[in-house]
């Protein structure tokens, strides 16, 4: 409820953001004050953006109708107008990369919540975005399930990728961060480097948050 999923939503302009400005790519994104909120004033922009961000939902949101393999292939052939047998090719690679391959004629009610979730980041890359967006990857799993999906953003994090990542695993958010941004009520609480903020004395808010959640994942 502090508001991290909807920021991350305003990103992209899943939602509308009521004040601000946005840029991504050093363009700024064209928006106009309508009443007390702001709208879309070029929608051919904001579609050409969208192809170069991808966004990872808690709820896996797959195509329940569509094979894992389809659900990877559906964008980059229908949106980005790329060749199907390329496209094919490259969501086999992603599949194996996140230990899926064996999946891939499955249907998304026949795999676990962290293979549904690898599934999504598999879609997300396929799409070769710029940034990845991750808005609470791990909260709808069993924490069985929660290993395996981190692994898979820990190995994207070593490839020096740029996510921007909703979670609230902290042990996780210390250890691939390069900056960290504690929200609350809506409002930055605190930001800077994870080593600076996870040492202590950012703010007591922050600290009572962060370092008791640290002390328990590590526990497990």
């Amino acid at each position: 409820g502090s508001g991290k999923s909807t920021f991350l939503r305003c990103l992209n302009l899943l939602e509308l953001p009521s004040t601000g400005r946005l840029h991504i790519f050093g363009e700024q994104v064209g928006l106009r004050q309508s009443g007390d909120s702001l709208r879309i004033a070029d929608r051919r922009q904001v579609d050409r953006l969208r192809t170069r961000v991808a966004m990872v939902f808690q709820n896996f949101c797959l195509w329940s109708h569509m094979t894992v393999l389809e659900n990877l292939m559906e964008a980059p052939v229908h949106v980005q107008r790329r060749h199907r047998g390329e496209v094919r090719d490259e969501a086999e690679a992603m599949l194996k990369r996140v230990g899926l391959i064996d999946r891939a004629n499955a249907y998304p009610a026949q795999l676990s919540g962290g293979q549904q979730q690898r599934a999504a980041i598999a879609r997300a890359l396929v799409m070769k975005p710029r940034v990845l967006l991750f808005d609470e990857p791990t909260s709808a799993l069993d924490p069985e399930l929660v290993g395996e999906v981190l692994k898979v953003m820990r190995d994207l994090a070593t490839e020096g990728r740029t996510m921007l990542i909703v979670t609230h695993e902290m042990a996780f958010a210390r250890d691939v961060s390069s900056r960290v941004v504690f929200l609350e009520q809506g409002r930055i609480h605190a930001e800077g480097p994870p080593r600076q903020l996870f040492s202590g004395g950012a703010s007591e808010r922050f600290d009572h948050s962060s370092l008791g959640s640290v002390r328990a994942e590590n526990r497990f």
